[in-house]
């Protein structure tokens, strides 16, 4: 069976079974292995790459002895053959393992995101667009969406886009110093920024945002950097700071539901500080899916509704102090 592959006014056909093949050596670095992947020999696997490669007209392993090698050209073809081959898995995984008419969005998250925002809002979403099944998976590794696992990455300071791929940028997150009420009103109550010197800071150490950013806008507070929490998830930040540990620094988004259930207060009035977090990572070419699209829509209204909470909720504790050096 062969794929034709089209290039400008050219045509080229290549073997399925021969890019079956190719993919399973450039993937598994072997013709032999290769083999045991396919069921077939190497003899085979050698063959059908060889007719690859003279209907492409260019070599693409090195062959030294009874090892195999990919020349640059072969490097370059493999990592869009592989993408291409992951992706039919992939829609073929979905097809058979969904019941009829239910569409199953992967969507990967960092894990803060997923924890505290993301997963309690699911069922809104599940109402809203029953057809769609959301498998959540929270990682702060990199992923490659051009291998076909993932239809959404939600990335924390994403930078621009990889290469085929584009980015929806969340609202700028909204980011103040929190505690728990009896932290507020203890011995030492807070009641503006320059009681935070007597308190524990806590540490969200992979944030845009620290409390050396806070303590820039406030150099008449003195706060000791040295000393504190330290936690490398903003998540654990909120729930030590919930939990009476001492004032976190961090976002209003990720911190909406601690505050609404009172777990959590912002102990005097301010504008916070601004950071560009969170971004809606796609490839340009699933972009226009009706999954991706409706999840966008929805996702993209929900932020707009919690800022506007978050406006209200800060306008709420009163205008900070005059001549605050906030932005």
């Amino acid at each position: 069976m062969n794929l034709i592959h089209l290039k400008g006014a050219m045509r080229k056909r290549v073997s399925i079974k021969a890019l079956q093949a190719f993919e399973a050596a450039a993937r598994l670095g072997s013709f032999a292995t290769a083999a045991e992947d396919l069921g077939l020999t190497p003899s085979a696997i050698s063959h059908q790459v060889k007719i690859l490669e003279e209907q492409l007209g260019l070599p693409l392993f090195h062959r030294v002895h009874r090892s195999v090698a990919l020349t640059d050209a072969g490097r370059s073809y493999a990592a869009e053959i592989i993408g291409a081959f992951a992706r039919m898995e992939a829609a073929t995984r979905n097809v058979t393992t969904t019941g009829s008419g239910t569409t199953i969005l992967t969507v990967r998250s960092m894990p803060s995101f997923a924890t505290q925002w993301l997963m309690p809002r699911l069922n809104r979403v599940k109402a809203l667009h029953p057809a769609i099944d959301i498998r959540l998976q929270a990682s702060v590794s990199p992923i490659d969406l051009t291998a076909g696992a993932v239809d959404v990455d939600i990335r924390y300071n994403p930078g621009p886009p990889p290469a085929g791929c584009v980015l929806d940028q969340f609202p700028e997150d909204i980011i103040v110093p929190m505690c728990s009420p009896a932290l507020a009103n203890g011995l030492n109550p807070i009641r503006g920024p320059k009681d935070l010197g007597h308190h524990v800071l806590i540490h969200s150490e992979v944030n845009i945002v620290g409390w050396r950013d806070w303590a820039r806008r406030h150099r008449n507070v003195h706060l000791d950097m040295e000393r504190g929490l330290r936690f490398d998830r903003s998540f654990m930040a909120i729930n030590a700071a919930a939990n009476g540990m001492g004032v976190c620094l961090d976002s209003l988004l990720l911190a909406r539901q601690e505050l609404q259930s009172g777990r959590l207060v912002v102990p005097f009035p301010t504008r916070g500080l601004r950071a560009q977090g969170h971004g809606f990572v796609t490839l340009k070419s699933t972009a226009a899916l009706p999954k991706i699209r409706l999840f966008r829509d929805w996702l993209f209204d929900e932020l707009d509704a919690c800022r506007q909470w978050e406006e209200q909720h800060l306008a709420s504790l009163g205008p900070p102090t005059a001549g605050a050096p906030e932005l």
